[in-house]
């Protein structure tokens, strides 16, 4: 295989901005998810655009762990489809050079996206879990309502579930409360009341909620007896500070340990329980789905060059459906993995292998002048979906 550096240093630097614009593309679509969770932190809370902006960057890296591969794909997609399109290929071909002659700048890139999708999912995404939740405590601490939801049961206190039909945050009143009470040993008190104020010492990080013409059902399991009481003024005091010390000592799940953690949790795990499996499993995910990067690469090499007669949307739209499928086999291979059916190491490397090998098989016939026609799936599923889009008009 003769290796031609112009073309490859040509390749390589066409495909560098539609990996940045994909990059941002999709990490921006991914982002949007959280619009309203941010919004309303905005609006109700009053929490500063700092504050937000810090969350947001801790959960980039999650997002990057997934955006990287379907990015590198897609611009070494987009980048052979215009080479076909515009008969660079052929060109090419009648030059002397054969197909495997473009794979280097094409295994470069893609072991740059590797690189990049390792150091996301070893280092940054444990550091912005661990980051986000250290941040939402300090959120949570300066601006002690923001835990609080409309119609939403919250268990952020140890040992208290509160619910609240209504919360109005200008006037502190709260409407509709229901509160279950375990903080005492074999003794739950259920608290119910039509209304409610908020009184918070935010220096103190404890807030009171003062409820008024409510009752109260106690159930003591040590003497089984049942007791109920009605009151016009009652107070429950929530002390943020506990909340914080528990969660601190409270040991990391597996998505918030480091490589070394991880290692080690698995290294002294005793029994082979759901837990040590789902650990397994987080720890061979930090290293298949930067592979990934590798193996949709390969493949979106003979499907840019087969989709000749293809426009720019055709080869989006085939990315995200080999993302799609690449997800969702990642996703059902998990599911199985933690049951301890198979070995994780095969679970979590089965999607690589099998998009690899498919790209590699696409490669070989293209290679050798007998190409798959790409174009006629994406005829068919084009007129599937013509078909549903019709019967669900006529219903």
């Amino acid at each position: 295989m003769r290796i031609n550096s112009i073309v490859n240093r040509y390749i390589f630097k066409e495909m560098i901005p539609p990996f940045i614009v994909n990059l941002v593309f999709f990490t921006f679509v991914f982002l949007m998810t959280k619009i309203l969770d941010i919004t309303k932190l905005i609006v109700n809370y009053k929490i500063s655009i700092s504050s937000v902006l810090l969350m947001l960057v801790c959960s980039v890296p999650y997002f990057l762990v997934f955006v990287v591969p379907m990015s590198v794909m897609l611009a070494i997609l987009l980048i052979f489809l215009r080479l076909s399109n515009d008969n660079e290929i052929v060109a090419l071909k009648t030059g002397g050079m054969s197909i495997y002659g473009l794979l280097p700048p094409v295994l470069f890139f893609c072991l740059f996206g590797l690189l990049l999708t390792g150091l996301m999912s070893i280092y940054g995404y444990p550091w912005g879990r661990q980051s986000l939740k250290e941040i939402t405590y300090e959120v949570a601490a300066s601006h002690i309502d923001a835990g609080f939801k409309e119609r939403t049961f919250n268990d952020n206190f140890d040992g208290v579930m509160l619910y609240m039909n209504k919360v109005d945050f200008k006037n502190k009143k709260l409407v509709n409360v229901f509160i279950e009470d375990k903080r005492t040993d074999n003794i739950v008190n259920t608290v119910v009341a039509p209304n409610g104020k908020l009184i918070s010492e935010p220096e103190k990080l404890v807030f009171h909620l003062r409820l008024y013409d409510g009752i109260i059902n106690q159930v003591d399991f040590e003497s089984r007896s049942v007791h109920s009481i009605n009151f016009d003024t009652y107070d429950i005091r929530l002390d943020l500070k506990k909340t914080g010390s528990s969660e601190k000592r409270r040991p990391k799940d597996e998505k918030e340990m480091s490589l070394v953690e991880l290692r080690r949790y698995i290294k002294d795990a005793k029994v082979k329980d759901a837990q040590y499996y789902v650990t397994l499993i987080e720890f061979h995910k930090k290293f298949s789905i930067p592979f990934a990067c590798l193996a949709l690469g390969i493949l979106a090499v003979p499907l840019g060059i087969q989709s000749k007669s293809a426009k720019r949307s055709a080869g989006l739209s085939l990315s995200l459906i080999c993302f799609l499928l690449y997800y969702l086999m990642l996703a059902a291979v998990r599911v199985f993995g933690e049951t301890g059916a198979y070995p994780p190491v095969i679970g979590m490397w089965l999607p690589n292998i099998f998009m690899g090998g498919l790209g590699l098989f696409l490669l070989v016939r293209i290679a050798n002048e007998r190409p798959v026609k790409i174009n006629s799936f994406l005829r068919f599923f084009k007129m599937m979906y013509k078909k549903t889009s019709l019967k669900e008009r006529k219903k």
